[in-house]
């Protein structure tokens, strides 16, 4: 039995930009964060390269519109040029996809544990300053960690 994903990528693939899309679709719910992913989804990329993406509402448009810099950089080499944020239809995103994204842990470096423990020092309690040192590092991981707030 043949598989069609070659055939099919390359009939995409004749429509310009339109065929990149299958691999942002695959990418943005990783990139992005589950909730984002739940409210925003790819929808199609314009002969200008311009990525269209569905919202849940107006105020998820906005919001994205102001955060498209950092979008931008959560899909690193399959960003567009250029995004437009609309309210849309959206699919109903594979629900492993978003658990998988939500489960996965960002884990602190060296560095966040020591910023870390610098912060609690002052606590007399050692498991006091010792689970406040563990949720300071996840803290400063998580606002690092390229997939932002989010």
């Amino acid at each position: 039995m043949k598989r069609v994903g070659d055939d099919v990528a390359r009939e995409l693939g004749r429509f310009g930009a339109a065929g990149g899309l299958g691999p942002l679709v695959e990418a943005w719910p990783t990139a992005v964060g589950p909730e984002i992913a739940r409210n925003a989804w790819p929808a199609r990329i314009a002969r200008d390269g311009t990525l269209h993406v569905h919202t849940s509402s107006s105020a998820w448009a906005f919001e994205l519109g102001q955060l498209e810099a950092r979008v931008k950089a959560a899909l690193r080499e399959l960003a567009p040029q250029r995004f437009r944020f609309a309210v849309g239809p959206l699919p109903e995103p594979p629900a492993a996809t978003l658990e998988e994204a939500a489960r996965t842990p960002v884990e602190p470096s060296p560095e966040h544990r020591l910023q870390a423990d610098e912060l609690a020092a002052e606590i007399a309690d050692e498991n006091l300053r010792k689970v406040v040192a563990k949720a300071a590092a996840l803290s400063l991981a998580k606002a690092d960690s390229d997939r932002m707030f989010w």
